[in-house]
């Protein structure tokens, strides 16, 4: 227990002398009272004795916040390596009152409600540590400093805070993931989105605001968590995805148009027939048609709706079974609408076959479709 503590305490605070201005920093001038104090709890070889030696340390210079930031932090490794989560958490949110803003700090605390299975906890630090890390990017430039060293000094602040920054959108993804309320989960989901702007995880964080927002049947929230997304990222084609999806299928006048619109531009992002159009955009455009030919079906307009489900037929076949089979069950309604039963039926009789919640309306149309060929015959 004893070399696991020193080492822990080494580390981390290099760590922390590493951190660059718009984060915030603990920095310990050398030579002073304070860090005369720190080399003599470094020399301390016993566990105990350090942490009674950081509490000392903590009082005797309460008027320091550096200091007290991380001496707090320390009795948080501490009592972590304790395997006192809860007293490591209170330390932690000490030393934060003292660094809010604090990459490593951040870290810390969000790997320890991540211990504790605290969700709430792990988020509330992630959505911290990702909107300091934006914030680089804002901070104003000092007087005297030229535009480029400017530019240059943002650039190393970044990079040295790159992989704590992905650790809290991890760290902040699986907190999502894991909660089952919708209501909950969706909270999550407007917090997360605007501190990890253009996500790694941005479409798995769409399909779950889509599901949890479906499932609350608040199509008034979907639609501003949307456009709030689209305002910081307009070519977010699951975003663009998500709110073509919700107005086709709302009766609401004009959302008809709206669901044109964004599928529409979901395509015209997606370039599916680009040579390195990946899995992901070919389905994206695939889903965009489907919905181009619902609306023009549920308009009675059958001769413009067949080319783009015939479009989203092709382009969704043998990637997404549950998308084709609604895109091939609007397209054998729209050849049945026409009259044209031996399309609609070959179109059908395959689809038909795809286990899932379309399968029983698809079943039902073939069966429709088969009796007026029999009829007709």
């Amino acid at each position: 227990m004893k070399r696991r503590w020193r080492a822990v305490v080494l580390v981390v605070f290099s760590l922390s002398l590493l951190l660059h201005a718009q984060l915030d920093k603990i920095l310990i001038p050398a030579g002073t009272p304070e860090d005369q104090a720190l080399q003599a709890i470094t020399n301390e070889t016993d566990a105990d004795k350090k942490l009674a030696m950081y509490q000392d340390f903590v009082q005797k210079f309460s008027g320091n916040p550096a200091a007290v930031a991380y001496g707090n932090w320390q009795i948080s490794q501490y009592y972590q390596t304790a395997n006192d989560l809860p007293k490591a958490l209170e330390y932690g949110d000490k030393a934060l009152a003292g660094s809010p803003r604090n990459l490593d700090i951040l870290v810390s605390q969000t790997n320890l409600a991540q211990q504790m299975k605290n969700n709430a906890k792990a988020m509330d630090y992630a959505v911290r540590g990702g909107e300091a890390y934006n914030g680089i990017d804002k901070q104003p430039k000092p007087e005297g400093l030229s535009d480029q060293d400017f530019a240059v000094r943002v650039d190393e602040e970044k990079a040295a805070g790159k992989n704590s920054y992905e650790f809290l959108e991890a760290a902040a993804y699986n907190a999502i993931a894991d909660v089952a309320d919708g209501k909950t989960r969706m909270a999550y989901i407007e917090r997360f989105t605007p501190a990890f702007p253009k996500s790694r995880f941005e479409e798995a964080i769409t399909s779950y605001a889509m599901v949890a927002l479906s499932d609350l049947k608040d199509m008034g929230r979907l639609a501003s968590y949307g456009e709030k997304t689209l305002a910081s990222n307009p070519n977010s084609l699951p975003t663009l995805i998500m709110l073509a999806s919700a107005y086709v299928d709302d009766a609401k006048p004009g959302s008809a148009a709206k669901a044109i619109t964004y599928a529409e531009k979901a395509i015209e992002v997606a370039k599916p027939d680009a040579p390195d159009a990946d899995r992901s955009r070919k389905l994206s455009a695939g889903v965009a048609h489907s919905i181009l030919g619902r609306v023009s079906a549920k308009q009675d307009k059958m001769a413009a709706a067949i080319p783009e489900l015939k479009t989203a037929s092709g382009l969704l076949k043998g990637l997404d079974d549950q998308q084709y089979a609604i895109a091939s069950y609007y397209l054998g309604f729209a050849y049945a609408k026409l009259n044209k039963l031996t399309e609609a039926r070959e179109v059908l009789t395959e689809s038909s076959k795809i286990a899932g919640p379309v399968q029983p309306m698809t079943q039902d149309l073939l069966t429709k479709v088969n009796a007026a060929r029999a009829k007709g015959k």
